[in-house]
């Protein structure tokens, strides 16, 4: 089976909306539009020409949809999600749970009998949500925590007032302390704070331009919030087209402008600190993070396009082609979504012709997907 989507944009208020309407070449509705979401998560599934789901037929007969050996290792759940994701305002500050933390934490909230679709609600499923987004444009983000000696270098630069306490923690080593305590701060305990960071960065720092106009922006917009706190304590990144990063288990974050194309396990497990008006539990996300520094976050895709994640939900390769053909590999179903030009993506017997934005299924037991045309397109796979 090879077969086009039909598939659903979400409207979040952090959406762009002029973003996707330009790559998929249509008008704006001026409304924004967050994230296209292709696959079978439950929420927003694709949708197949036959005005079936993507997720009530994985539902109905797994093994021919997911491929035998794919439907057994993941119980008969399709096993990610891609989406094009165009950010106007920056996310909330966040980070996902391993396998067996959202296993953990989607027992609780079951026992304590809360809706799964209540905003209050921290595990919407039992999956780990690891992800990876690359850059369809410059996208400037916040990945993972800072090397901590540069974040004193920086503090040391701006020496905003009321930041000593957090300085000689980070000197010491005690980033999750330093964390732990912004974050549990209540709003009228930061908004000094925010005020003296936002002054201080006015005045910049010598070789943390990037990290300088993010502060500005943030202290301005969230004046009393302590994810802009938290900001202060992540990697600063502006990614070209085509680099990458990947999010495993623990690893805080916030994508704050730019158009990409991103895969995650098929979950919708997110737990908040700041930047939002969702739901922020604090001492949930804590207990998921990772606070081990992160050096160098940017992924460059391989030589013939893949990016090396050792993710067990999803592989994905990037194939460019100019009047010209390729085969990919791969176990399990496919989603070959077009981000530019137009190809045509071939199973077996049949094919379907794509142009930007738009994507196509390929089912576990079509076998290879062969790419043909002039464009650039993803294509992922459950291995």
């Amino acid at each position: 089976m090879v077969v086009p989507l039909q598939n659903t944009i979400r409207d979040y208020a952090w959406g762009s909306p002029t973003a996707l309407p330009k790559l998929l070449g249509v008008a704006p509705t001026g409304k924004p539009q967050a994230e296209m979401w292709m696959g079978a998560h439950e929420s927003a599934p694709s949708v197949l020409p036959s005005g079936d789901t993507l997720y009530d037929a994985v539902s109905f007969d797994p093994a021919a949809v997911l491929g035998e050996e794919t439907a057994e290792r993941f119980d008969g759940r399709f096993p990610f999600l891609a989406k094009l994701l165009a950010a106007a305002q920056p996310l909330s500050i966040q980070a996902h749970p391993s396998r067996e933390q959202a296993i953990d934490g989607y027992q609780r909230d079951e026992a304590a009998g809360i809706p799964r679709d209540a905003a209050d609600r921290n595990y919407k499923d039992a999956w780990p949500k690891p992800e990876i987004l690359i850059a369809l444009e410059p996208f400037d983000a916040l990945v993972g925590f800072r090397p901590l000696d540069r974040t004193v270098a920086l503090l040391d630069a701006l020496e905003p007032a009321g930041f000593g306490e957090l300085t000689d923690l980070l000197r010491n080593g005690k980033l999750r302390e330093a964390f732990t305590d912004f974050m549990s701060r209540d709003r009228d305990a930061i908004r000094p704070l925010v005020a003296a960071l936002g002054a201080a960065v006015t005045r910049g720092a010598d070789g943390f331009e990037l990290e300088c106009e993010t502060l500005t922006r943030l202290c301005a917009d969230f004046p009393d919030d302590p994810g802009v706190l938290a900001a202060l304590l992540l990697n600063r990144v502006r990614l070209r087209r085509f680099d990458a990063v990947y999010l495993p288990a623990g690893n805080v974050h916030a994508y704050l402008q730019g158009l990409g194309f991103e895969v995650m396990a098929n979950s919708d497990n997110v737990l908040r600190g700041g930047l939002t008006a969702k739901h922020i539990d604090v001492p949930e996300l804590v207990s998921v993070v990772d606070f081990e520094p992160l050096a160098d976050p940017v992924l460059t895709a391989t030589v013939d396009g893949g990016y090396e994640t050792g993710c067990e939900y999803f592989a994905i390769h990037r194939v460019d082609l100019a009047d010209g053909e390729r085969t990919v590999e791969g176990a399990g179903p496919r989603i070959v979504c077009c981000v530019a030009g137009s190809v045509d993506a071939a199973g077996k017997e049949s094919a379907v012709k794509l142009s930007a934005g738009q994507s196509a299924f390929l089912s576990g037991p079509e076998g290879p997907c062969t790419l043909r045309g002039s464009g650039t397109a993803f294509v992922v796979s459950a291995s």
